[in-house]
């Protein structure tokens, strides 16, 4: 029982005692004209205050929960059937700071939540969907095993409508604190604790139908005070405090909170398949204890239905649409439009007319499509953003999609005057990490949310530079004129067709682009109709050509095979008992080529999910990416010699050369990355077992493992791939009218990073275990000619110390590349500090060749005629290898 039940149980009884102490007046006398009213009981001073009392004045918005507006005051009226009952509640964030991750019109995250009442206290509890039975018995053991969560709470604010049986909350005590967890946002952002400030925070916006209730927060997050700097520097860098404020104590956010009905009428679910690449709603079905496997995936898809389902050809009975909004600028609508409308391509082949739809959204318009019932298009900006993202909010029942809203960054308005670069790139932050923490406030169903960052963006923005900047080189191209204009716009299409992808429930697809063969990449009329992948959900590079080569098409401009497929799997019409044998038909064509699939974590997102197989990429393009990766540098320098030979033009930015430069380098480290795949690389082939045929798991061809470390020692970790003139380095000024200026340009540097990229993956504890573990996929007879760890040490120990033989000089850029080198033979050789070391087999090979190199170094010092710079050098990397030798091992 709450403390005010208590209370007026309390007050009531103290008031019948003392009544019944009181003497009864006589007969005559209560009777009589003059005699007093009984005394009433007092009022219970903490009961909540008639419904009619509380809203005297207010004006009614009416629908799923009714708003209340007076003033500044603001109140959610909940029915009595509507407690204990499932909605979707869903959090969106329609202004913020602009940096760091904190931007403007992104999704957020969504639960399934009931209200509750308990007393005069009413909860918003999020329900456990992790855990499900079909099974009654089981649903109670469930309960008592695993806890719902609290979101937010208040008491009621009046008491219940005599006729509407409802009660009123106080908005603002329920939705301006910090439900979405900023504050753990912003510290991790700027390690300060800043924190809500009710007080100057309120409730903006609301509006409410029959379907959804909307109410917006512009919520204040304040920190008391900025700790002045240490006296000493930090070991690890310290964040600075936010920059994009005017004061970097205070900010204000707008959360955009949605209540939403679920649908009467639950969606039929669609099983998910691991051959083809869909977001999914999953569970552990815990009612059958005959399950070894508990885990449940289902298809996150919109419901489509056909008008007349016994068409070929049908209109659907509710449409996905998506609105542009109006801030996405004039100049490209056309574009993003024409993007959202390519997927009705695919739809068509299932039997749907016009299943998407693009409509925009006035310019005069006083509402906003952030709430959960408008899937939306919305362009945002930022001081250092440069991604677009295609997340949904479902039904976590039956994973049907209810809502999508893709951001997409201005990046593209900047990019082909080469702003993308340098106001993205340039300030190494790093947009996934941020974001994915974004998507963590309500655990896992919103963690999901980061597997739909998408960097796709960016990284057009940023190659749709390096193109517009060869080809003007090469071939004159106006930068800002009708063909560069042209190119932008196929650029926008490219990634709105990705995003839109993204809400329609499909995942990254980084093998796509490896099937098309290298002919047809080159046959302008092929790619026209076909495109240049098989998927728009690869990160697909530019398709440029070397020169002297024609020109085909660049970028992707339709959608492809898998696309078609991915399609087909999700939305088709299948009748009820014809569904599995259908939806396996469909996914036993994975074998297929061109339909072939990798994601995210075949591409490789760090730790432990490397990336092992050299076909699953970002930024690759054709049937050979060791080929594409050859032909990549060429471009490269092929850039960097134009870019040295190109005379300056007075009144251009003075950072141009610069810049094209840097992000040269920036698309190249990508490169190296993917090429870098092949050594000690396995095939991966998602099969099902009993039913595709072939291996899981194959060892990438010796020959090409073979070809690839070649090319890595002599192109990636030679000096001469990386040529640049004195006198143009010399004339690479800053901008002298920021603050924070930066360095003059480095080429050894930025190419020490570029390598470093490449020792960090062949160096790493996961390719050791790999090239030592593939023998155990081989047959005997292949086993002795397979490539072994020792080779790939030597091969790289041998080219980065190749002066230790010849007794040339070594220069500033390969003193730099030795020094990474031992840098990472280092940890190797600690066992404490790296988790290679503790592979037995590839610690001792990384002893063996630490103690070869040492006595090539003592050799080549004796050497005369070597230049101080050389000398010292030498015996600096010679005393750092005999520490790491001599160091006391703890053995176990």
């Amino acid at each position: 029982m709450s403390r005010s039940v208590l209370a007026s149980a309390a007050l009531l009884a103290l008031a019948a005692v003392a009544q019944a102490q009181t003497p009864a007046a006589p007969a005559a006398a209560a009777s009589g004209p003059a005699a007093a009213a009984p005394a009433r009981p007092p009022a219970d001073p903490t009961a909540p205050k008639p419904f009619a009392d509380v809203i005297k004045g207010a004006k009614e918005q009416p629908g799923l929960f009714p708003v209340w507006r007076k003033d500044e005051k603001v109140w959610i009226e909940i029915p009595k059937e509507a407690f204990n009952k499932p909605f979707l509640f869903s959090v969106n964030v329609a202004n913020s700071i602009g940096e760091r991750g904190l931007y403007a019109s992104q999704m957020l995250g969504d639960e399934m939540v009931e209200w509750r009442r308990i007393g005069n206290h009413v909860q918003l509890i999020a329900l456990n969907t992790k855990f499900r039975s079909a099974s009654a018995d089981s649903k109670l053991v469930l309960e008592q095993a695993f806890s719902p969560s609290l979101v937010t709470a208040g008491p009621v604010a009046s008491a219940d409508h005599p006729d509407r049986k409802s009660v009123l909350v106080d908005a603002s005590a329920l939705l301006l604190g910090d439900i979405p967890g900023y504050s753990t946002r912003l510290e991790a952002a700027y390690r300060l604790p800043y924190a809500p400030d009710r007080a100057n925070s309120f409730i903006e916006a609301s509006r409410a139908d029959a379907q959804i209730t909307t109410l917006t927060s512009r919520v204040h997050f304040a920190t008391p005070r900025i700790p002045a700097p240490p006296l000493v520097a930090a070991p690890v860098p310290v964040p600075t405090p936010p920059q994009a404020t005017p004061d970097p104590r205070s900010m204000f956010f707008s959360f955009v909170y949605s209540f939403r009905a679920l649908p009467e009428k639950p969606a039929a679910i669609r099983h998910a398949d691991p051959r083809l690449g869909h977001f999914m709603e999953s569970y552990s079905d815990l009612g059958d204890d005959t399950k070894a496997n508990t885990r449940v995936h289902m298809v996150n898809r919109w419901r489509l239905e056909k008008k007349d389902p016994n068409a070929a050809l049908s209109e659907p009975v509710q449409p996905v649409v998506y609105w542009m909004d109006k801030n996405i600028p004039a100049k490209y609508r056309e574009a993003v439009k024409a993007g959202i409308l390519e997927w009705n391509k695919a739809f068509e082949k299932i039997g749907f007319k016009d299943a998407i739809q693009a409509k925009q959204q006035p310019d005069d318009a006083d509402w906003d499509n952030m709430d959960s019932t408008h899937a939306s298009i919305r362009w945002f900006t930022g001081s250092d953003v440069g991604f677009a993202i295609g997340p949904s909010n479902k039904d976590p029942r039956t994973g049907e999609i209810l809502d999508a809203d893709i951001g997409m960054s201005d990046v593209f308005g900047r990019g082909s005057r080469r702003l993308a670069a340098d106001d993205v790139a340039g300030h190494g932050h790093s947009h996934s990490h941020d974001h994915a923490h974004a998507a963590s406030w309500m655990g896992e169903r919103s963690r999901a949310l980061s597997e739909q960052f998408c960097s796709y963006a960016a990284d057009q923005a940023s190659e749709f530079g390096f193109a517009l900047d060869l080809l003007a080189l090469r071939d004159g191209m106006d930068m800002n004129g009708p063909e560069a204009e042209a190119l932008a716009q196929a650029v926008v299409k490219d990634v709105i067709m990705h995003e839109v992808g993204h809400t329609l429930g499909f995942k990254h697809n980084f093998r796509s682009s490896t099937t098309i063969t290298q002919a047809q990449l080159k046959d302008k009329a092929w790619t026209e109709a076909n495109g240049i992948s098989n998927s728009v959900m690869d990160y697909n590079a530019y398709n440029l050509p070397l020169k002297g080569e024609a020109r085909s098409t660049l970028t992707n401009t339709t959608l492809g095979a898998y696309d078609y497929w991915a399609v087909e799997y999700a939305y088709k019409p299948i009748a009820a008992g014809q569904e599995a044998a259908e939806l396996a038909r469909i996914a036993a064509r994975s074998t297929e080529p061109q339909l072939a699939y990798g994601d995210d974590m075949d591409q490789g997102v760090g730790g432990i999910y490397d990336g092992f197989d050299p076909r699953s990429n970002q930024r690759d393009l054709g049937d050979d990416p060791l080929a594409y990766a050859k032909k990549r540098l060429k471009l490269n320098q092929e850039l960097w010699e134009r870019v040295q030979a190109r005379k300056p033009e007075a009144g251009e930015d003075p950072l141009r050369s610069r810049r094209s430069v840097l992000e040269s380098f920036r698309q190249l480290g990508m490169t190296a990355n993917n090429v870098s795949k092949y050594v000690g690389g396995l095939q991966a082939e998602r099969i099902v077992p009993g039913v595709t045929p072939g291996q899981a798991f194959k060892p990438v061809e010796t020959a090409q493992q073979r070809e690839a470390l070649r090319f890595i020692a002599t192109g990636l970790l030679s000096s001469d791939a990386f040529k640049f003139k004195p006198e143009f380095l010399a004339a690479q000024t800053l901008d002298y009218n920021e603050w924070e200026r930066g360095l003059p340009l480095s080429i050894p540097d930025t190419v020490a990073a570029l390598q470093g990229r490449v020792l960090d993956r062949l160096m790493s504890a996961a390719t050791a275990r790999r090239l030592i573990d593939q023998g155990s996929y081989l047959p005997e007879a292949q086993r002795k000619s397979a490539v072994s760890l020792s080779e790939v040490y030597a091969t790289l120990q041998g080219a980065i110390f190749s002066e230790l033989k010849t007794g040339a000089e070594i220069d500033r850029m390969r003193r730099s590349l030795q020094r990474e080198y031992i840098k990472r033979l280092q940890l190797q050789l600690n066992r404490s500090t790296n988790a290679a070391t503790s592979y037995a087999d590839a610690f001792a090979m990384a002893r063996w060749h630490a103690s070869q190199l040492a006595g090539d170094l003592r050799a080549a010092s004796a050497k005369p005629g070597l230049s101080v710079e050389t000398r010292a050098h030498l015996a600096e990397s010679l005393d750092l290898l005999n520490s790491m030798l001599k160091a006391t091992l703890t053995r176990t």
